[in-house]
């Protein structure tokens, strides 16, 4: 047997750095009350003279070759050409570098834009309406400085930092993957990944405090967890490229599997009930509003690996369904104020359009370019129906104007007597594929139902595209395009987003698009209840005054549209 020599010096020098290593983090700590939301602190110690790299990284990684849905497939395989990473690259969707040395990974940049009409302004950081400043990570992984590098935890190929700085960098990647962003007003800029103490005044570092001792190499460092960490969420804590320690995050409440959140599922009943009742007195943007409510109070945004408009669309139709029914059979059976051939060929499109032709052009056309060309044609709507009400106008519309003059004598004299106002109803003069006449408050009114019939293939392709009713394309392209009054405009409109609702929904769930079900179940309870309220409540208001709340709905939605409510 031949033995082999090592020298002394090498064994005490192997040894030495063991010990070393073994002091350095036996002595580090991590201290939390376990749910999500809470703060994180970690202590230990580092050798003396080092900076920080604190990682604190989700155990469970995600690659994009786990990404089953069709959109989503679709959407990586493209990504990841231009990203230069690949569909086996992973990474953990939750993941904080805690550092007294940030420019190591990157730097800031004071000049970023964000918001309004991409369409008009371009695209990328230097476009924009408003200015901010954010952190960017360094384009090439080479360029980090080897113990920096190190200290990066799970992150050590070039492939997981372009990864990562995709996923965090654009929309896409925040509402896919990482699912926590950093916010200016209501537009996420980017998303939290590297950290320094919150004496650095910027608004990422909020909540976050890091003390090192040079000296001694004693350090302690907290954050705020992720307030919609998964419950039972693991964490491993790398301390200067070194495994040191592991915890986990149990849940806060009331965990929406599918919506990715918590949020008690009375809250969002009482929304449902609020837009519901909106959305059944105007007849217009209940889906718009509803989608509004589910990104700003619920925060809906679905499993890591699925896009959150794939979540939130499926769940908004539960409104968009259920809200018109409830307030449906007041309008068909008790009042019969619905005029049922216009109704049918608008449903009829609609159908054709959300399940059919809505999935090819969705899918040609740029999501944002058309979001933000809907915003013109949504403003010229909201401006049409404000010169309606003019005297000019009325005048014009002869049959409008005395329909308007007999309602408010009816409601002056229920106020004067202390009856029950009764609403008009349809009276059938000529029932025609392209000619139908009837009488509302012994006007006469004439519409062709074949046109509204292509008019809503169109609203139902923007219905599938969106995720929404319809019902603020609906409303106003019958008062302006077919003269009706907003009593008759509404019960007409409620058929036409109950048929888009049906038809957007079967064609998210042919693809394999399911909403979350407690989600679903809680806007159809409130949104059937606030279609009931909605429905008696719509006889409170003028013909004049139903205009004026459709107008300023259509132009929030003018802003929301073009990104330029930073102020909502």
């Amino acid at each position: 047997m031949k033995f082999v020599r090592i020298p002394f010096i090498a064994v005490l020098t192997s040894l030495t750095f063991l010990l070393l290593a073994s002091y350095t983090f036996a002595q580090v700590e991590v201290t939390t009350d376990g749910k999500a939301g809470d703060i994180v602190t970690i202590k230990g110690s580092i050798q003396p003279g080092e900076e920080l790299y604190l990682a604190v990284a989700q155990q469970d990684e995600f690659q994009p070759s786990e990404a089953n849905m069709p959109h989503e497939e679709s959407k990586f395989a493209k990504e990841t050409q231009k990203g230069k990473f690949g569909m086996e690259t992973s990474i953990p969707p939750l993941y904080y570098i805690l550092t007294t040395n940030p420019t190591a990974f990157g730097k800031r940049v004071d000049d970023t834009r964000f918001g309004g009409p991409s369409v008009f302004l371009g695209k990328g950081r230097t476009k924009g309406l408003y200015s901010t400043y954010s952190y960017l990570l360094k384009d090439d992984f080479d360029t980090i400085d080897e113990t920096a590098r190190a200290g990066l935890g799970p992150i050590s190929s070039s492939d997981q930092w372009n990864f990562l700085k995709w996923a965090n960098e654009t929309a896409y990647g925040i509402n896919t993957i990482v699912k926590e962003g950093n916010r200016v007003g209501k537009i996420v800029i980017f998303s939290r990944t590297v950290l320094q103490d919150e004496s650095s005044g910027n608004y990422w570092d909020k909540g976050t405090s890091i003390d090192l001792d040079k000296s001694t190499g004693n350090f302690t460092a907290s954050f705020k967890s992720f307030r919609h960490t998964p419950p039972g969420t693991g964490f491993d804590v790398y301390v200067n490229g070194t495994k040191a320690e592991s915890f986990s995050l149990e849940g806060k409440g009331f965990w929406l599997k599918k919506g990715y959140r918590y949020m008690n599922p009375l809250w969002i009943v009482i929304g449902a009930i609020l837009v519901g009742t909106y959305f059944s007195m105007i007849g217009a943007a209940g889906g718009m509003l509803m989608a509004a409510f589910q990104v700003l109070v619920v925060n809906t945004m679905g499993p890591v690996g699925v896009n959150a408009a794939n979540v939130l669309k499926p769940s908004n139709m539960a409104l968009t369904l259920f809200s018109p029914l409830g307030s449906f059979y007041r309008f068909a059976v008790v009042e019969k104020r619905v005029a049922w051939p216009v109704g049918i060929s608008f449903g009829v499109g609609i159908f054709i359009g959300s399940i059919w032709l809505g999935k090819y052009v969705s899918a040609l056309l740029p999501m944002q370019a058309y979001k933000e060309w809907l915003a013109v044609l949504v403003v010229i709507m909201g401006i049409k129906t404000l010169t309606e009400m003019t005297p000019k106008a009325m005048n014009k519309r002869k049959n409008i104007k005395a329909m308007t003059q007999k309602f408010n004598a009816a409601v002056k004299k229920a106020k004067e007597t202390g009856e029950a106002m009764e609403m008009g109803s349809i009276e059938p003069v000529k029932t025609g594929l392209m000619d139908y006449r009837f009488k509302f408050w012994g006007e006469e009114f004439r519409i062709n139902p074949l046109l509204f019939a292509f008019l809503g293939i169109l609203i139902g392709i923007v219905s599938r595209s969106f995720g929404i009713g319809g019902g603020f394309l609906l409303v106003p392209a019958m008062t302006t395009l077919g003269a009706l009054p907003m009593y008759v405009a509404v019960p007409i409109s409620l058929i036409g987003t109950c048929f888009s609702s049906i038809g957007s929904f079967v064609g998210y769930a042919m693809i394999g698009y399911w909403p979350d079900w407690v989600l679903a179940g809680a806007i159809i309870i409130g949104g059937f209840a606030g279609g009931m309220l909605g429905s008696r409540a719509q006889k409170l208001f003028s013909e004049m005054q139903l205009k004026v709340v459709l107008a300023l709905t259509l132009f929030f939605l003018f802003f929301r549209f073009f990104k330029i409510e930073v102020w909502i």
